[in-house]
């Protein structure tokens, strides 16, 4: 009797336990009892039987004063993830998103055991900043799953096998989303005008954007008396998030994540720190102002790398600036409030940047097949051929 394929799945932030977990249960689906999993994870991964040696929230780490600051942690981590790979001797390692400590892990990997292969699942983003990482992921693993078409050139060019398996977040069903009756729960009509606040996941983002974000709506809502506000806490952050958000001097819903779809299609506009989120905004067909901010230091050592036009994604497709991205000294209250302002004084406006936000959606694979049967397969395929040789 053939033994059970055993995956190693690494994940070290909440996006990656996300597409982990897809992954997890897209094998199950294929192999049933023929695959077991080991690895580093969250709660959806967790959910899947993976047992992660430690908690990976100390690992949600952004800039690179942070990273030098949790550098020992890290090691330390990374250590740890490899110890465990050289005891469960999987048939393959899945390291999912978060650069700096899958890279290192991946090396790790590596150099103690090198003929297991080595998957790395979302590649660096170097089309927008640091290509020559392009190079350094090619030198260390195997194969990559690539979210975009436009993300696999620059990593074959380095002789990187490269599997597009598009994003989990532009197959988020949101049929079952109630935009009105989460208007008539906050007791809103169905003209009102509701500006949805998304101000990140990560501690750093909250910290540093709520205040902005703050003196943009008081602005806003001293023109406009009628705005209503709502404000998604994330999971990772709720509680943070609550907290300063309490003590903003106007009327505020606090929404959670188990409603952040119904707010998104009940929205007149979006309001967003950078991120995954700006594509489930557009899904929903919420136009919407794109902001962020780094610590200043961090983004002094970090602007010379950047070398993309946009940050965020549907831009990037599209190559246009479709949805108002504003970037650090850019992300000011009151360049915030104008952006906005536009958007919500003006409903022609809104409908063609909403339109234009679901056209580069299709640039970017809406529609395609599931992202984790694609990973799934492509998974299996790179097991098969290591064997093979």
């Amino acid at each position: 009797m053939t033994a059970p394929l055993k995956i190693m799945l690494v994940a070290a932030e909440a996006s990656g336990d996300v597409l982990g977990a897809g992954l997890a249960r897209a094998l199950k689906a294929r192999l049933g009892d023929g695959v077991t999993f080991v690895g580093v994870g969250g709660p959806r991964l967790a959910a899947e039987g993976v047992h992660s040696p430690f908690d990976i929230a100390e690992l949600s780490i952004l800039g690179w004063l942070e990273g030098l600051r949790a550098y020992g942690r890290v090691k330390r981590r990374v250590a740890e993830t490899a110890a465990l790979a050289a005891r469960e001797r999987p048939d393959a390692v899945v390291l999912i998103d978060s650069w700096g400590f899958t890279i290192r892990v991946a090396k790790a990997i590596r150099a103690a055991s090198p003929y297991t292969p080595l998957i790395k699942y979302v590649g660096p983003q170097v089309w927008a900043s640091r290509p020559g990482r392009a190079k350094t992921l090619a030198g260390a693993v195997d194969h990559l799953l690539a979210l975009y078409s436009f993300d696999a050139p620059w990593f074959e060019r380095e002789g990187l096998a490269t599997t597009v398996v598009g994003s989990s977040a532009l197959h988020i069903d949101l049929s079952g989303a109630d935009p009105a009756g989460f208007r008539r729960s906050l007791g809103l009509g169905p003209d009102q005008p509701l500006l949805l606040v998304l101000p990140g996941s990560r501690p750093s983002e909250i910290r540093l954007m709520t205040p902005v974000y703050e003196q943009a709506v008081q602005t806003l809502k001293a023109a406009r008396p009628d705005l209503a506000v709502a404000v998604v806490a994330a999971g990772t952050v709720a509680a943070d998030v609550a907290q300063r958000v309490a003590a903003w001097p106007f009327r505020v819903h606090l929404v959670g994540e188990d409603r952040k779809y119904d707010a998104m299609t009940a929205a007149t506009v979006g309001l967003a720190t950078s991120g995954t989120v700006s594509t489930e905004l557009a899904l929903a067909g919420a136009p919407m102002v794109i902001a962020y901010r780094f610590q200043p230091l961090s983004y002094a050592i970090m602007k010379p790398f950047f070398t993309g036009k946009y940050a965020t994604l549907f831009n990037h497709a599209a190559d246009e600036e479709i949805a108002r991205e504003l970037i650090q000294d850019d992300a000011t209250p009151d360049k915030t409030a104008q952006a906005v302002g536009r958007l919500l004084d003006d409903p022609a406006l809104r409908a063609d940047q909403a339109a234009r936000q679901t056209a580069a959606l299709d640039l970017m694979g809406r529609g395609a097949r599931d992202p984790s049967d694609i990973a799934a397969e492509a998974v299996l395929d790179v097991i098969a051929a290591k064997r093979a040789v």
